[in-house]
Protein backbone atom coordinates (compact mmCIF):
# COMPACT_ATOMS: atom_id res chain seq x y z
CA UNK A 1 0.00 0.00 0.00
CA UNK A 2 1.53 3.13 -1.12
CA UNK A 3 2.22 6.33 1.94
CA UNK A 4 0.67 8.96 1.08
CA UNK A 5 2.93 12.32 1.70
CA UNK A 6 2.14 14.80 4.46
CA UNK A 7 0.39 18.55 3.34
CA UNK A 8 3.16 21.26 4.70
CA UNK A 9 0.58 21.87 7.52
CA UNK A 10 0.05 18.50 8.55
CA UNK A 11 4.20 18.42 8.95
CA UNK A 12 3.74 21.57 10.93
CA UNK A 13 0.92 20.03 13.54
CA UNK A 14 3.34 17.30 13.84
CA UNK A 15 6.47 19.03 14.66
CA UNK A 16 4.14 20.92 17.22
CA UNK A 17 4.33 17.39 19.46
CA UNK A 18 7.70 17.22 18.62
CA UNK A 19 10.42 19.49 20.67
CA UNK A 20 13.66 19.65 18.87
CA UNK A 21 12.51 18.30 16.08
CA UNK A 22 12.32 20.06 12.70
CA UNK A 23 11.59 20.23 8.96
CA UNK A 24 15.54 21.07 7.07
CA UNK A 25 16.03 19.91 3.38
CA UNK A 26 12.30 18.11 3.25
CA UNK A 27 13.43 15.79 6.05
CA UNK A 28 12.54 15.24 9.98
CA UNK A 29 15.83 15.97 11.46
CA UNK A 30 16.93 16.05 15.25
CA UNK A 31 20.06 15.81 17.06
CA UNK A 32 20.61 14.96 20.76
CA UNK A 33 23.46 15.58 23.04
CA UNK A 34 24.17 12.77 25.48
CA UNK A 35 26.42 12.26 28.56
CA UNK A 36 29.41 10.10 26.74
CA UNK A 37 29.91 8.75 23.84
CA UNK A 38 29.18 4.71 25.02
CA UNK A 39 25.18 6.39 26.02
CA UNK A 40 25.52 7.82 22.49
CA UNK A 41 26.51 4.56 20.89
CA UNK A 42 23.51 2.69 23.20
CA UNK A 43 20.98 4.96 21.78
CA UNK A 44 21.98 4.27 18.03
CA UNK A 45 21.82 0.73 18.43
CA UNK A 46 18.24 1.30 20.14
CA UNK A 47 16.92 3.72 17.57
CA UNK A 48 18.26 0.76 15.30
CA UNK A 49 16.27 -1.87 16.82
CA UNK A 50 13.50 0.22 16.59
CA UNK A 51 13.82 0.94 12.84
CA UNK A 52 13.92 -2.75 11.72
CA UNK A 53 10.51 -2.73 14.16
CA UNK A 54 8.93 -0.15 11.96
CA UNK A 55 10.89 -1.52 8.68
CA UNK A 56 11.73 2.37 8.06
CA UNK A 57 14.92 3.99 8.66
CA UNK A 58 16.89 7.21 9.16
CA UNK A 59 20.15 8.52 8.29
CA UNK A 60 21.71 8.02 11.88
CA UNK A 61 24.32 9.73 12.68
CA UNK A 62 26.61 8.87 15.52
CA UNK A 63 29.23 11.58 17.07
CA UNK A 64 31.17 11.28 19.65
CA UNK A 65 28.45 12.31 22.40
CA UNK A 66 26.31 13.25 19.45
CA UNK A 67 22.98 11.48 17.46
CA UNK A 68 21.62 12.86 14.38
CA UNK A 69 18.62 11.35 12.78
CA UNK A 70 17.54 12.95 9.12
CA UNK A 71 14.32 10.92 7.81
CA UNK A 72 12.01 10.72 5.02
CA UNK A 73 10.08 8.08 3.13
CA UNK A 74 11.72 7.02 -0.08
CA UNK A 75 8.68 4.90 -1.37
CA UNK A 76 6.56 8.20 -1.47
CA UNK A 77 9.28 10.37 -3.66
CA UNK A 78 11.48 11.35 -0.88
CA UNK A 79 8.61 13.42 1.33
CA UNK A 80 7.82 13.20 4.51
CA UNK A 81 4.79 11.33 5.77
CA UNK A 82 3.25 9.53 8.76
CA UNK A 83 5.80 6.73 9.18
CA UNK A 84 8.77 9.34 9.67
CA UNK A 85 6.36 10.85 12.21
CA UNK A 86 5.62 7.58 14.30
CA UNK A 87 9.98 7.07 13.78
CA UNK A 88 10.23 10.46 15.40
CA UNK A 89 7.82 9.85 18.14
CA UNK A 90 8.91 6.64 19.05
CA UNK A 91 12.62 8.04 19.09
CA UNK A 92 11.63 10.94 21.00
CA UNK A 93 9.98 8.21 23.85
CA UNK A 94 13.48 6.77 24.16
CA UNK A 95 15.15 9.47 24.22
CA UNK A 96 14.90 10.53 27.68
CA UNK A 97 15.61 7.00 29.00
CA UNK A 98 19.40 7.59 27.21
CA UNK A 99 19.94 10.75 28.89
CA UNK A 100 19.71 12.50 25.36
CA UNK A 101 18.99 16.22 25.54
Amino acid sequence: MPVEPLSPQEIEEQLAALPGWSLDAGRLTRSYRLGSHFAATAMVVHIAQVQEELDHHSDLTLGYDTVALAVHTHSAGGAVTGKDVELARRVEDLAAGHGAH
